[in-house]
């Protein structure tokens, strides 16, 4: 069943796109969600179902924040069944020769370790909070990207990122063995957030929108609700048995991940 009722779940980047989008979803479905971001648009986010949604403002890539997060969730709730760790930037397009080590440093912060710390406090916490209910399970939920599969859809030190964030997934799962809480990532394609507005935007200006995602079988982008869904059935029942797993929600982009290689040291256009 995706029936989310008397679970507790916190969702960070849920500002605005995907991670909002599942935070709805998930009160919905009648979680009770802790909405993080580090923007006030969390407030927003919060608004939309006041009832079922608390808003929490800090950073997703900060020990003490997110410790703290999970401790006052544990304690105002009671548990925690579910931790989807969203939150992630995407650091530009330029190309390796190019970047900085201090924008490696904050991608890698952001993206990459935000998923430790949500492995690290929040699986200790649904793992309590499993024990306590009869071994109920629970499960853990990372944003990755089709980047992180090979190159080709993203930045440098983006790509290598989420290709973290899929290995990380996998080793959670083996570490969280016996425990019944589960660790699974998303690997969205091309999705209309705030991270990807830009690439929307310049496609209207120019009249082209029909061609945003036409490098997919699906010849459109995706849609944060579609990574929601997603997201539900990776927190709910119904994915019991997947662990340790990249689900990949692409519109079958990752099937051939076109495009142009770049002459050295040029960076891509």
């Amino acid at each position: 069943m995706t029936d989310l009722t008397g679970k507790t779940a916190i969702v960070t980047g849920a500002g605005s796109g995907i991670g909002r989008a599942s935070a709805l979803l998930y009160a919905e479905q009648g979680a009770r969600v802790i909405a993080s971001d580090i923007t006030e648009a969390v407030q927003e986010t919060a608004a939309m179902a006041p009832d079922s949604i608390t808003a929490h403002q800090g950073d997703a890539a900060d020990e003490e924040t997110i410790k703290a997060l999970v401790d006052t969730t544990m304690q105002s709730h009671g548990g925690l069944d579910i931790f989807f760790a969203n939150a992630g930037i995407s650091g530009g397009f330029e190309g390796i020769f190019e970047q900085s080590v201090e924008e490696w440093e904050k991608i890698l912060r952001i993206n990459l370790i935000g998923v430790f710390l949500a492995v690290k406090h929040g699986g200790k916490a649904i793992v309590a909070t499993s024990e306590a209910n009869d071994n109920r399970g629970g499960s853990i939920i990372a944003t990755a990207s089709v980047a992180g599969l090979r190159s080709g859809a993203g930045g440098p030190a983006y790509t290598a990122s989420k290709a973290g964030v899929i290995n990380l997934v996998k080793i959670a799962a083996q570490q969280l063995s016996g425990s019944n809480v589960r660790c699974n990532a998303i690997c969205p394609g091309l999705i209309e957030t705030g991270m990807t507005s830009f690439l929307y935007e310049a496609a209207r200006r120019k009249g082209k929108e029909q061609m945003v995602g036409n490098l997919n079988p699906a010849q459109r982008g995706g849609e944060p609700n579609e990574i929601a869904e997603a997201a539900l059935f990776l927190a709910s029942d119904r994915s019991s048995y997947v662990n340790g797993h990249a689900l990949v929600v692409d519109g079958g982009l990752s099937t051939s991940h076109p495009y142009t290689r770049q002459p050295f040291g040029k960076t891509a256009t």
